[in-house]
């Protein structure tokens, strides 16, 4: 008898419908396009120094329920209105959540909430909660965080992010070179700078590495490489970066590397020491840097919710609190609309 020497560990290996399929079920419309194709421009115009306005990535630090993140878009599509002229607000959707050890793994992985791991469906919620917000008139950001995730929302995405934990990865970089969107790079959770400045040099060279095709089949992707990448500082083991001192170190660091200077903080995570209620005054004291002057100081990001906090999940979903974030805890919806405000009338 043949010994069984692969899938030792495997429980099961159950096909996900091919990305052309889904894209099918859930296609994207003209206006929709039109969203993601403008606002990556202003993006792009941003980090390239020909547009005055400050990006700000803003929203929940995961999207739990659709529903929900639906109302936070019409909120922050309210507010935009206001303030557009000074800032280019996104909305973080972020559908893949990476553990340090174990826990929810986020929408598209577990859109039951429970560990059931319905693929297949989580990746639909996404596309078509993409589609939703999209139609409300919000530009839409997310962290890649599976290399394969890309082919089935990358078309709804207009900023990406690199996550803390994947910047050293060679399969990130190589994503990264080949994706349309504007792409940010967050600083190692060591708080290094060496890894990002290396990450831009990959992300903004030709590449070629494994993937899959829309139809999905194994495939050799090359790419041209993307020229819109740039820097996150999001604090790291050592503390805060977003201080004037640590931006100019940030700075000079990418100058001697050869890639973008254009620098967004991120406002939650190490910089506000994990306390969201400490979110706000990083977020003021980095606007106060861009008002001061420093143009490489392009944007910002803040993780907001309707409530502030965070809660745990619970085995009775409609007993949680609505509104609330079920991963890191966030600041409330009237704070938000406070400090942007206050934000746009500054800059």
């Amino acid at each position: 008898m043949t010994q069984q020497v692969s899938d030792l560990h495997v429980v099961s290996n159950v096909p996900l419908p091919a990305p052309a399929f889904l894209a099918h079920e859930q296609p994207r419309t003209e206006e929709e396009a039109r969203v993601v194709i403008d606002s990556r421009k202003r993006i792009e115009d941003i980090l390239q120094g020909k547009s005055d306005r400050f990006l700000v990535l803003v929203g929940p630090c995961s999207i739990h329920d659709p529903a929900q993140g639906i109302e936070y878009a019409e909120r922050l599509a309210k507010l935009n209105d206001e303030v557009k002229d000074k800032l280019e607000i996104v909305m973080r959707v972020y559908f893949e959540k990476p553990r340090t050890t174990v826990g929810w793994k986020g929408l598209i992985m577990d859109p039951d909430l429970d560990g059931t791991a319905d693929l297949a469906t989580g990746l639909s919620i996404a596309r078509k909660l993409l589609c939703d917000i999209l139609d409300i008139g919000v530009p839409t950001a997310t962290e890649f965080l599976d290399p394969i995730t890309p082919q089935y929302i990358a078309d709804l995405i207009c900023w990406a992010a690199i996550g803390a934990r994947t910047v050293e990865s060679q399969t990130h970089r190589q994503m990264a070179s080949g994706l349309s969107m504007p792409v940010g790079f967050k600083n190692a959770t060591w708080g290094g700078m060496n890894v990002v400045v290396n990450a831009l040099k990959a992300a903004v060279a030709e590449q070629t590495f494994f993937g899959i095709s829309p139809e999905g089949v194994a495939s050799m992707v090359s790419t041209k490489g993307n020229p819109n990448c740039h820097t996150v500082l999001r604090g790291g083991d050592d503390g805060p970066n977003y201080d004037a001192e640590s931006v100019q170190s940030a700075i000079e660091a990418l100058r001697n590397g050869g890639v973008s200077e254009a620098i967004v903080v991120d406002a939650s995570h190490a910089n506000c020491s994990k306390d969201f209620e400490k979110m706000p005054g990083v977020f003021e004291d980095v606007v106060a840097q861009r008002v001061a002057g420093n143009r490489n100081i392009v944007g910002a990001m803040l993780e907001s919710n309707l409530e502030e906090g965070n809660q745990k999940i619970l085995d009775d979903l409609p007993a949680m609190k609505w509104g609330q974030s079920v991963t890191d805890p966030c600041i409330s919806w009237d704070v938000t609309e406070r400090i942007l405000k206050e934000a746009a009338e500054k800059l």
